[in-house]
């Protein structure tokens, strides 16, 4: 048995919720979320929660019931509140300045690297050296923060580069003479 996945789903007021086959589809304040899921389980309206089963008793069925449980809670908790990332940008001359549409980085390269924002995804720059990723799409978000990161890793001598905010780096010690 699923421990997640026996967890009925809240939905709160204000969020619609359309079930239609696999295709589960869910609107809030923030926009509107659609997800395919696993054939191996099915989706039941019950009250003001949703209820994730699977068809049949198979270890595979078993794994997608929480799998797909946990997706709609997410999607729930992203059009409800959104969900956030930030990045912190450490190094002398590192910053990060965003207009909206893209996003303008200054990372020691010889040339500023410009990343052009997604449509589902906001970026805001509240300092120069911190960067917000926000959007009701918690993988979308992650992908962003991730592709924004790889830019420039941490570097592990003197921990230049693009962390996560609360990323503890492991700092090598230098070259001893």
């Amino acid at each position: 048995m699923s421990r997640i996945g026996k967890k009925p789903v809240p939905v709160p007021a204000g969020v619609q919720v359309a079930i239609e086959g696999q295709v589960a589809r869910i609107r809030g304040k923030l926009g509107e979320l659609v997800q395919e899921l696993p054939k191996e389980v099915e989706v039941l309206r019950e009250g003001g929660a949703l209820v994730v089963r699977p068809r049949i008793e198979s270890q595979r069925a078993r794994a997608m019931w929480g799998l797909s449980r946990s997706l709609l809670a997410n999607m729930v908790e992203g059009v409800t509140n959104g969900f956030t990332k930030e990045l912190e940008i450490h190094g002398v001359g590192y910053r990060a300045q965003c207009d909206g549409r893209f996003l303008r980085l200054q990372l020691g390269y010889s040339h500023d690297i410009v990343y052009a924002v997604p449509p589902d995804v906001k970026i805001t720059t509240p300092q120069p050296t911190k960067i917000v990723v926000s959007g009701p799409d918690k993988q979308r978000v992650g992908q962003v923060a991730a592709e924004i990161r790889a830019f420039r890793k941490p570097e592990p001598y003197k921990g230049k580069g693009i962390r996560y905010a609360g990323e503890e780096i492991l700092r090598k010690e230098g070259k001893k003479k």
